[in-house]
């Protein structure tokens, strides 16, 4: 009989282990676990990432032997509540990794860092883990419908779309680090399936004022993976053929029009494709708006124009971002600053050092930066649906800044943080060692913030990843 994709699954995650993984694979995933934490770090002074750890702490300690550890703050929940509050913190400032379907970091590595942690996991089990949600999260992200589909040559975002997509992924790796075997991985990945949360994105994108959920709250992620991961272990079935039945299954129930399930298992455990696609955010921002950041910032530190110079900023930025949520000009949360074009550039153009000040309210609602606001304008780039048919990877971006009488220009085709043709574009180990820093500021001592890097980067020698918990913990 032939297996179930959902069999198929459960397979390469119970075979691919740290051993097997690929040199470059096995980087990524470390890479992504830097970058992570100190987005949970960073997520601390946002208030999104408080309310997620108090949430957390309602939840109560749970049972002694089945606890884990709030990033940052050191307190100790159950292994369901840590995990719920991490990725809250993790994509609180919206600093985190991103990857197709869209964000995954923060649905699926608070999950494998929690139940790790509760079972006392290696340092290799866990990057096996890493590595395998996402996978996992982006061959079936690119299985469904995808934010930049094209059809006819125009850029057509689906009617339906969020990231909820991330609970298999999510699942595979609680079940990795919990030593799962693989008829239990199987009911892992059905019971989460069918608890996943439904995709709201584009209400959320349409609907003002902006919630402060976004595109989907990673902590309702994370808490149906997480049941699901205990549920399977304490006995539970799941519907096993759910990414199988095209009219009753997975793909109706999550809204999609589009299902191709061969994008899911061709090749899978032979060929890894998420380190080609992942992508690191330099801005505590909507990536759409990375690009012009990047060219604003250079056009303004090169010619040492300040803000208060500034008469206009035009942009030309990405066509499916035209909506209310990245057109808004009365920002009222911090939360709808991370995505409204008009503020960010003004933010930009103020020229602070980038970090999770960005986010901070007396930055956020500046006078000057209010003000500048409404010298920002923005349009489709003209080239946009061209480039993303030769390349969906690219990002167009186009900025003219008017100051001092004069008109300055600039353009660019991928954002930092991306992988291109150009090399300069990749954010390297010292870059997101750097961000790191930043975000654990006034979080860890000096010396911690040291020694959880050192342990971070030699992750794969942590016999028991509990060992790297108490350089998490905020300075006392």
């Amino acid at each position: 009989m032939t297996q179930t994709v959902i069999e198929t699954l459960a397979d390469f995650t119970a075979k691919t282990n740290f051993e097997q993984l690929p040199s470059a694979v096995a980087e990524e995933a470390k890479r992504l676990l830097v970058d992570g934490i100190g987005c949970a770090l960073g997520g601390l002074s946002h208030p999104k990432g408080q309310i997620g750890v108090r949430y957390a702490a309602l939840q109560g300690p749970g049972l002694v032997g089945e606890q884990a550890t709030v990033l940052g703050s050191g307190t100790r929940v159950s292994a369901t509540a840590a995990a719920f509050a991490n990725g809250e913190l993790m994509n609180a400032l919206d600093f985190d990794a991103i990857l197709p379907p869209g964000h995954v970091s923060p649905y699926v590595i608070p999950c494998t860092l929690a139940a790790a942690e509760a079972k006392g996991a290696s340092g290799r089990n866990v990057l096996s883990a890493v590595a395998i949600s996402h996978e996992m999260s982006n061959r079936i992200g690119k299985a469904l419908d995808y934010l930049r589909d094209m059809k006819d040559g125009k850029p057509t975002p689906p009617p339906v779309f969020g990231f909820s997509t991330t609970v298999f992924g999510a699942a595979a790796g609680i079940g990795k680090v919990r030593g799962h075997s693989r008829e239990t991985l199987v009911h892992d990945l059905g019971i989460a399936g069918s608890m996943s949360p439904v995709n709201t994105q584009w209400s959320w994108s349409v609907h003002t004022p902006t919630a402060t959920i976004k595109y989907g709250l990673a902590g309702a992620v994370t808490d149906a993976a997480m049941a699901a991961g205990y549920l399977a272990e304490l006995g539970h079935t799941g519907d096993i053929q759910l990414l199988d039945d095209a009219e009753h299954g997975y793909r109706r129930l999550i809204g999609s029009a589009r299902w191709q399930p061969e994008r899911i298992t061709a090749d899978l455990g032979d060929v890894w494709y998420f380190p080609t696609e992942q992508s690191y955010k330099p801005y505590p921002h909507c990536r759409i708006l990375h690009a012009p950041l990047d060219v604003l910032i250079n056009i303004l530190e090169k010619h040492d124009i300040q803000a208060s110079e500034i008469t206009s900023i035009t942009a030309w930025v990405e066509g499916w971002v035209l909506k209310p949520l990245w057109t808004n000009r009365d920002v009222k949360h911090v939360t709808e600053a991370q995505f409204s074009i008009a503020h960010g550039l003004a933010l930009g153009a103020h020229r602070i050092p980038v970090g999770k000040r960005w986010q901070d309210p007396q930055v956020v609602f500046d006078p000057s930066v209010i003000a500048l606001m409404d010298k920002v304008h923005y349009e489709i780039h003209p080239d946009y649906a061209k480039q993303l048919a030769k390349d969906p990877a690219s990002r167009p971006a186009r900025i003219e800044v008017q100051a001092r009488g004069q008109t300055f220009f600039g353009e660019a085709m991928y954002p930092k943080g991306s992988l291109s043709p150009d090399p300069s574009s990749r954010m390297s180990n010292d870059e997101l060692s750097e961000k790191f820093v930043r975000n654990a500021e006034g979080v860890l001592s000096t010396q911690a913030t040291d020694r959880a890097l050192e342990l971070l980067w030699h992750f794969e020698q942590l016999d028991d990843i509990r060992t790297l918990m108490p350089s998490l913990c905020r300075s006392r």
